[in-house]
């Protein structure tokens, strides 16, 4: 089988596992079965006792276990030559080797003389006598080395405590028998002595290390001198012995048995010998096992060990017990971040006892007053050790102290939890508690509690809540005590003793004040239960808030709060009676609810408001919801008489008043409706809507309470403008056969929509701007009729003025729709003109002097299109002109375009028309159309004009000069003429030589053409 796979592998499971991962205990080979496998047993057999061995630390490990008795085995008997090596010393032994060999010869010699008679025979019997003593001298001297490892394995196997061993004695049993520790059988018998020795120290796998297990067997290999090389050996050898048992075995629990005894072998051995132990022990090479899994096995053992030894660790800790802590770890190889977790893991358990009894106290069914006190002792042991550690932590020597010494956390532990927080919230509340049985909070209380919060893991706000919690109520009852008492009437400031009291027990102030609102709002409940407030009750109020100090707008809004809703319900009854319930009893309830609760009239009708503003959008939302115009006109009606019944009557008992009082907002409603008064005059509809006192003498309706801060504008109008289109078109009935009838109303429908305004909070102007915008809405579909071609005449205006009438709207808006219409329909027209090419400059300045916005009215492409149809008009005009000031100055102002862009386009469309009209005037002088040819010559010059340009050249100079002479025939300006030389490059000379030509010239090159013809 594959070594690697029998150490990686278990024999009960088809799964690799590596030798480390489970620490689970496995059984180490006990004496007995580790010398089954090297000897037989002995009868007679001896008990050893190793002796104890103590750490450096003042507390003693456990002891190691006593070696059986048969761990060297029994002494070893010599017989025959052995017994009798064993008697003599290496000169005796040398000196007995010369007589064996010296005899045996003399012997040979007289017996070959006395047989033989010949010299030769004698000669012959010594040498074959001769070999036969030194055969028994050699094996005399061959058997001392085992006889040597007999004497040593007796001598070992003699002691009672192998450990008392010393390195002089063996020495000398070598010395004795004249051979070297070397010597094989010698080292043979050193190796096995220590093997054995290794195997008894290092416990079974059920049993963890002691921790005194590597300074025995350091002790046990320095004396028997065996070299670290040979005793590394042994070691590995151990291993190869502890998987062969494992492989025997066969068992899951014994497989791990065997794997933690690999485990403790591992840790042992590389604590033996150190850093040597890299390359001693080949645990790799051997047993294919990888470093980490050493890491692994070095790491385990030696928490185990550290944990041990800190069960010494009691909360009566001292600096030396961390010192010694520190050595152990060292010795361990442990690592300080693990030292440092299980210290702190160890002091956590400690701290939870002190916890978990505290606890059992706490939450015993039956306790006496000495049992809170008990609690508190508990705690305060648990700060006790935490300061403890605090304090050793800061030591100047703590650099050499155990690692983790530092405050204790519950957090990680058995308390760290959901459940266990609430139990540790218990004990914070009975330790607040008992810090201000006294009355006040002292400051080493202070600290203390900061320290549990800290201990327990709570979080500063569930620390402040708990704290306040149990303040609050110690401030409640010293609070109490002091008005009881007298106390804090008789101070001569309030505040000072408030604010004293909040000092000592360290209460913030502000919290002090909402209980004193609290207080004062629990009074309040109390003396309104019955609906009412009694002088006796409004004085005992004004006292309590002396006292408190509370300011007045407290009192105010708890006075708000509390009475608010006892008026609200008083309010909310009063409006559910509706139209009819509304009676005399239910005015008295108002009245009496109004001033007998003192609330302000602002108050009052703030609450009401509110209330009666829900039931203002519940109809809102009907109206809504109604599916014609009808139904949404009747659900405001009901508004309006649930405004005029209940509202109305509503505010007036809250104020104390009677409705007819109520007339003078109606006064104020006229007053701003004189400010508008020209529009209410001439708009039809608003003459009917606009409020008089005659009308208003049998009907009122309040108007304090509106829909303005519940609904947009924009809504509160639609409703307004749904409820004017039913008093202008009346209530429409539907009959079968898809007919209707339309029934008018008279005009009380209009005080009505008065009343609606009111109701929707619109002021007289927005009013106004929705009768206006139906009035502008109705002129306009007609005048759109009226204007259809967008031509004004005499009669069309008179029709319109006659419409203008009807509709009742102002003039000045009547002329500016009108005005829109013809603005529009003309803008159509412009720009179907310019689009077509009918519309001249001229055309468009006359517009500008008659008023008409060309901006508005054509597109500014098109205003560029007209302007680049009029420079290439110029351009092709034939008359060599070009005005530079009309074309860039007057034309893009008159057309409202950018100057600069209109010169580049002028630029560039000169330039494409410079070479075409000289391509044209060749064309026309080849088809002898001379007036054709002048004119293409003009716009050549007007085109230079724009656009400076060089002379022109021309395949064919005759036909340049016979443009020439045709343009000087025309007889034009010197100035032109001149240019026109210029253009068509002729020089001065040439020219001259034309004018004297003239028409033979022309003649005879039309000769020409017609013969070349």
């Amino acid at each position: 089988m594959n070594l690697s796979n029998m150490i990686i592998t278990s024999p009960s499971s088809s799964t690799p596992t590596t030798l480390f991962l489970n620490p689970s205990p496995l059984r180490f080979t006990t004496a007995n079965s580790f010398n089954s496998l090297s000897r037989k047993h002995h009868h007679s057999r001896r008990r050893y006792q190793i002796s104890i061995f103590r750490c450096s630390s003042s507390d003693s490990p456990k002891p190691v276990n006593p070696v059986a008795s048969d761990v060297f085995g029994g002494e070893k008997e010599l017989t025959g030559i052995r017994s009798v090596v064993e008697t003599m010393s290496p000169a005796v032994r040398l000196a007995t080797s010369a007589l064996i060999l010296a005899g045996t010869v003399a012997a040979g010699y007289g017996l070959g003389s006395r047989l033989g008679g010949s010299r030769n025979a004698a000669l012959g019997g010594a040498v074959v006598l001769g070999a036969a003593g030194a055969g028994a001298a050699y094996a005399l001297n061959s058997c001392v080395p085992d006889v040597a490892a007999a004497n040593l394995h007796n001598y070992v196997a003699a002691l009672d405590d192998p450990l008392a061993v010393k390195r002089e004695e063996i020495e000398g049993i070598a010395n004795k028998y004249g051979v070297s520790k070397q010597d094989e059988a010698f080292n043979a018998e050193l190796c096995d002595l220590y093997c054995r020795f290794v195997a008894s120290i290092v416990p079974p796998g059920n049993e963890d290390l002691k921790g005194s297990e590597v300074e025995t067997i350091v002790k046990f290999k320095n004396s028997l001198g065996i070299d670290d090389p040979d005793a590394a050996a042994m070691h590995m050898e151990i291993g190869r012995r502890i998987f062969r048992q494992r492989l025997e075995t066969g068992d899951r629990e014994g497989d791990m048995e065997q794997r933690r005894s690999f485990q403790k072998l591992v840790y042992v051995s590389t604590l033996v010998f150190g850093e040597a132990s890299a390359f001693l022990l080949p645990w790799k090479r051997v047993f294919k096992v990888t470093d980490s899994q050493v890491e692994v096995a070095i790491r385990d053992n030696a928490q185990r060990l550290y944990s041990y030894k800190l069960k010494s660790v009691r909360r009566d800790l001292d600096s030396q017990q961390l010192v010694n802590l520190r050595e152990a770890q060292l010795s361990y190889r442990l690592s300080d971040e693990l030292a440092a977790d299980m210290f702190k893991e160890h002091t956590r358990k400690l701290v939870e006892e002190n916890i978990s009894a505290a606890l059992n106290i706490l939450k015993a069914r039956t306790r006496a007053t000495k049992d809170a006190s008990s609690v508190i002792q508990e705690l305060d042991k648990t700060l006790e050790f935490n300061n403890l550690l605090i304090s050793l932590s800061k030591n100047p020597n703590a650099s050499k102290f155990a690692p983790g010494v530092g405050p204790i956390s519950l957090l990680g532990g058995d308390f760290d939890g959901d459940r266990k927080m609430d139990d540790l919230k218990l004990l914070y509340r009975a330790y607040v508690w008992d810090a201000l049985s006294s009355g006040r909070m002292e400051e080493n209380k202070i600290l203390a509690l900061n320290q549990l919060r800290n201990i327990f893991g709570l979080g500063k706000r569930e620390s402040e809540s708990i704290t306040l919690e149990v303040t609050s109520k110690v401030y409640r009852k010293r609070l109490a005590q002091a008005v009881s008492s007298g106390d804090l009437e008789a101070a001569l400031s309030k505040a000072e003793f408030l604010q004293k009291l909040c000092d000592e027990l360290h209460f913030d102030p502000q919290k002090a004040i909402e209980i004193h609102e609290e207080i004062y709002r629990q009074k309040l409940q109390q003396v309104v239960a019955n609906g009412e407030l009694s002088d006796v009750d409004v004085k005992s109020l004004e006292r309590l808030q002396v006292l408190l100090c509370i300011s007045r707008e407290t009192v105010e809004s708890v006075h708000a709060d509390i009475c608010g809703r006892l008026f609200e319900k008083v309010v909310k009854d009063a409006i559910a009676s509706g139209v009819d319930g509304y009676d005399a009893d239910v005015k008295e309830s108002v009245r009496k609810a109004a001033h007998g609760l003192r609330l302000t009239r602002e108050i009052a009708m703030s609450i009401a408001g509110k209330a009666v503003r829900k039931i203002f959008s519940t109809y809102v939302q009907r109206a809504r919801a109604a599916g014609s115009r009808t139904e949404s006109a009747k659900e405001l009606k009901r508004l309006i008489a649930f405004n005029t019944l209940v509202v109305t009557e509503l505010v007036a008992d809250i104020k104390g008043e009677s409705p007819s009082t109520l007339e003078e907002p109606v006064k104020d409603q006229e007053k701003e409706i004189a400010d508008d008064d020209d529009e209410w005059v001439s708009i039809e509809s608003l003459r009917k809507v606009r409020p008089s006192s005659k009308d208003f003498a049998t009907k009122t309706g309040q108007t304090e309470i509106t829909l303005k801060d519940d609904l947009p504008e924009r809504d509160r109008t639609d409703l307004y403008k749904t409820y004017l289109m039913f008093c202008l078109t009346g209530e429409v009935t539907r009959i079968p056969f898809g007919a209707q009838i339309t029934t008018k109303k008279d005009d009380s429908e209009y005080l009505l929509l008065n009343q609606l305004g009111g109701i929707l909070g619109l002021t007289s102007k927005e009013i106004v701007e929705v009768h206006r915008s139906l009035a502008e809405q109705a002129f306009k579909q007609q005048a759109e009729v009226i204007l259809a071609d967008g031509q004004l005449t005499k009669a069309r205006v008179e029709q319109l003025n006659e419409l203008q009438k009807q509709v009742g709207l102002p003039p000045q808006y009547s002329q500016k729709i009108i005005k829109s219409i013809t603005s529009s329909k003309m803008a159509a027209a412009l720009e179907t003109a310019v689009g077509q090419g009918r519309l001249s400059i001229k055309e468009i300045r006359e517009l500008k002097e008659a008023g008409v916005e060309i901006e508005n009215m054509i597109s500014e492409s098109l205003r560029e299109n007209l302007f680049k149809k009029t420079a290439d008009d110029i351009f092709s005009s034939g008359t060599g002109e070009f005005d530079e000031e009309e074309v860039y100055e007057k034309m893009p102002k008159d057309l409202n375009i950018n100057i600069d862009k209109a010169r580049k386009v002028v630029h560039e469309l000169a330039k494409t028309r410079l070479s075409n009209s000289l391509v044209q005037a060749v064309s026309l002088l080849r088809q002898k159309k001379h007036p054709g040819v002048v004119s293409s010559l003009n716009d050549l010059l007007a085109c230079d004009k724009a656009v400076a340009a060089e002379p022109l050249s021309w395949e064919v100079p005759e036909e340049l000069a016979d443009l020439f002479i045709i343009y000087m025939k025309s007889e034009p300006a010197d100035e032109k003429l001149s240019r026109l030389q210029y253009l068509l490059g002729i020089s001065e000379s040439a020219a001259e030589e034309l004018r004297g030509m003239g028409d033979s010239l022309l003649d005879s090159s039309s000769e020409k053409e017609e013969f070349a013809f």
